[in-house]
């Protein structure tokens, strides 16, 4: 009897999964726009998080730090909408690869769909070489924490059902 209420009590002290959602989303961006930004700081590639900013900010501001910073928390809280993607699409997929696709589709979509919308951004044929295989790996290791981590945790979840 009292076993069955210890792992009672152990399930209900588990976060839900939407939570869990949400934090994956949540410091992968964080996680991953931060190392954007010290690629950025150290030139390895030509565009920062700030350029998340670019459609929506006015202002000279976006180009200092601090607006690299503002870019970092813009891109967290908006990698809580790609987790919440990742989970409606693809959860039920426990592959590494089609994580790091996962990110390698969200770089087209910002790269080259999106292009027209971020002012800062050259096309990717005026891009330089640094900057596209820079980011290119950053979208894919992004893809791999987040579609990896949600995959993992919804066969968890799954398993113990």
């Amino acid at each position: 009897m009292e076993k069955q209420y210890v792992e009672r009590n152990k399930k209900e002290e588990q976060m839900s999964y939407p939570t869990k959602v949400v934090l994956i989303g949540l410091f992968g961006g964080l996680i991953w726009s931060l190392i954007g930004y010290l690629a950025f700081y150290f030139n390895f590639i030509r565009v920062g998080p700030a350029l998340a900013l670019m459609p929506f900010v006015v202002g000279d501001w976006k180009d200092t730090y601090i607006g690299q910073l503002v870019g970092v928390a813009m891109i967290a809280v908006l990698s809580i909408g790609v987790a919440f993607l990742y989970r409606l699409t693809l959860q039920k997929f426990n592959k590494l690869w089609i994580s790091i696709g996962f990110g390698l589709a969200l770089w087209v979509l910002v790269f080259i769909l999106l292009n027209p919308i971020f002012p800062g951004l050259k096309s990717v044929n005026n891009l330089d070489m640094n900057t596209i295989i820079t980011s290119i790996c950053l979208y894919a290791l992004y893809g791999a924490f987040i579609g990896y981590s949600i995959s993992y945790e919804y066969a968890e979840q799954h398993r113990n059902d």
